[in-house]
């Protein structure tokens, strides 16, 4: 037999609206505290890789029930906050750079948002970084560089925008083959450089090969021998957006200027052997929230 539903019996108040017995309106007040002390949901956070190596991207992705159209998440790591930038609605993604200068081990990630904290631990695992030695001819030096340059190229790599240029993974931005790998530890002329790694990757292409932007950005750096960048040779900088931007060394010409919007692909210059080159190159380095990180992660996949 199927079970008797009890009858609330409501009566009319002088106006004719039905309203609920005293004690069962009573005891539904009682319940309401309860309710609302129940526990909040605890913020939802992905983080990918989950195993990440020295000089991988880390992306951390907050999912927001109430988000603060204010203030956007928080993500740090020790003393380093990293900006958050919205991807969805109520979505959104912080990038955590990784170096060959860090030590292995667990980071301690913690996102606030929503009210709320979250921490987690993430395993950073090592990685063997190779040395190089490296002999520059008289008259040029690794560590020559004038205080324009280096000033330019740091307010380069600063770079925040919160808008989202690039779409999709990486494309090649030369031809040549892959000559020196990321990370690479050096000696210049018989001297190791301390706190040194190599910062980007090398195309060993032809002089005066095609140079392509590997994703869309606005051109932020142009750079020239002649106005003093005696390391970076002619240099183009471009800023993919959201703490991501490239920088392409050595050039033996430039095809865009500060400012233009260039597309994934479109020409900036060619390849060449100016700055501290030993012969005919493109360095590309790949910067995220200032920190120099592995390109070939951003070639092999997308980062959303």
């Amino acid at each position: 037999m199927a079970k008797e539903v009890p009858t609330v019996n409501y009566h009319k108040n002088k106006y004719g609206f039905n309203i609920l017995p005293a004690n069962l309106f009573i005891g539904l007040c009682a319940i309401l505290p309860a309710i609302s002390a129940l526990p909040v949901e605890a913020l939802q956070v992905q983080v990918n890789p989950t195993k990440p190596r020295l000089g991988d991207t880390v992306s951390v992705f907050i999912n927001l029930d109430n988000p603060d159209n204010t203030n956007n998440p928080t993500i740090s790591v020790g003393e380093k906050t990293y900006p958050a930038f919205q991807v969805a609605p109520n979505k959104y993604r912080a990038f955590i750079p990784t170096t060959p200068l860090e030590k292995p081990g667990t980071r301690k990630i913690r996102v606030s948002g929503d009210g709320q904290v979250t921490e987690l631990s993430l395993p950073v695992t090592n990685r063997k970084f190779p040395v190089q030695r490296i002999t520059l001819p008289p008259g040029k030096s690794a560590s020559g560089a004038t205080e324009y340059e280096l000033r330019r190229a740091a307010e380069l790599k600063a770079l925040q925008t919160p808008q989202k240029y690039w779409n999709g993974a990486f494309l090649r931005p030369n031809q040549g083959r892959l000559s020196t790998g990321y990370g690479v530890r050096r000696y210049y002329n018989g001297k190791f450089a301390k706190d040194y790694y190599h910062r980007g990757i090398d195309y060993a292409g032809a002089a005066g090969s095609r140079v392509v932007a590997p994703a869309a950005g606005k051109v932020a750096l142009v750079g020239r021998v002649s106005q003093g960048f005696r390391v970076h040779g002619n240099v183009v900088g471009i800023d993919h957006g959201q703490g991501v931007v490239s920088i392409f060394m050595h050039l033996s010409q430039i095809n865009v200027k500060e400012g233009d919007f260039v597309k994934a692909g479109q020409l900036i210059g060619a390849v060449g052997s100016t700055g501290a080159s030993t012969g005919p190159h493109l360095h590309w380095g790949l910067y995220v929230n200032g920190q120099s990180v592995d390109p070939i992660p951003w070639k092999n996949k997308t980062f959303p």
